[in-house]
């Protein structure tokens, strides 16, 4: 069985393709479950004022969700629909944040982190925000709101959790055991929330060149207990399930039997894909 529960689609403005498209795309490919997580609208952020095409407007979003059960139902016996939204932790914006996970019956969500403030951390457009900042300060704000959002018991998955390292921006090599404290604090905040984790593949095309979470987070991660979950977090239908035998491969290679799978928020186990090869 292969799963894809990281996908979004032409509503967040930065991707292609309809919600349709995803799934007949998944059915194509020998997905058994596809998971639909579009971005969250933009709550801390005037959407007229900040940069464009980061996320659905709000007024979608119950067309978002209508249409995604819609699929469900459609393409039920064919492949396996899991409605779920990728939402924004946003330090302070926690009760609109709830409001919105509880206006909808997910089958998921994802908890990630994009933002700093109003710096969306993993735009591109917004990398000047890198210059003249103390590295080391910005991942200890990120990982501390990693450690926040899942200890806000809202999310099912926590999303990309070291996606601070996309565009190459690292601490100094000096500075490695502090980075390593600032991440493993942030994986047993994880642990402790008993919420899963998401292996990310998208990672490998980006400047970071590194599935997120990093290998030695992953080993972490799995030694405290962490559920883990896959992703290709895709945003256009055709790089649906990129990376995947890759990020199957590395949890086989570490010892992984099984991942976590969403239906209403319940949380189940599959058996990690592994072909006739051993990937």
């Amino acid at each position: 069985m292969r799963i894809d529960y990281h996908t979004h689609h032409e509503r967040c403005g930065h991707a292609v393709g309809k919600l349709e498209e995803y799934v007949q795309r998944g059915i194509e490919i020998g997905l058994s479950q596809i998971g639909l997580s579009d971005h969250m609208p933009l709550l801390h952020v005037d959407p007229a004022q900040y940069y464009p095409e980061m996320a659905m407007p709000m007024e979608e979003l119950p067309r978002y969700v209508e249409e995604c059960f819609f699929l469900k139902e459609k393409y039920r016996g064919q492949i396996d629909v899991r409605v779920g939204l990728e939402g924004d932790y946003i330090e302070g914006w926690e009760a609109q944040i709830r409001s919105i996970i509880e206006r909808y019956p997910w089958d998921y969500v994802i908890g990630s982190v994009h933002f700093l403030g109003e710096w969306d951390i993993t735009d591109f457009r917004q990398t000047h925000h890198w210059e003249g900042k103390d590295v080391l300060e910005v991942y200890r704000q990120y990982y501390e709101a990693v450690s926040k959002a899942a200890a806000s018991g809202m999310y099912d998955i926590m999303g990309h959790s070291d996606v601070i390292k996309r565009f190459g921006y690292t601490p100094s090599p000096e500075q490695t055991d502090e980075r390593v404290a600032l991440e493993d604090a942030a994986l047993k905040a994880i642990a402790q929330s008993g919420c899963a984790m998401e292996l990310n593949a998208s990672g490998l095309s980006k400047p970071c060149a590194e599935m997120f979470p990093s290998r030695r987070m992953l080993i972490e991660a799995i030694r405290l207990g962490v559920p883990l979950t896959m992703g290709s977090d895709a945003h256009d239908p055709m790089k649906l399930g990129d990376h995947l035998p890759e990020a199957e491969a590395l949890l086989h290679e570490l010892g992984c039997t099984q991942v976590a799978v969403f239906e209403g928020r319940q949380r189940s186990f599959i058996p990690l894909n592994v072909d006739s090869s051993g990937v």
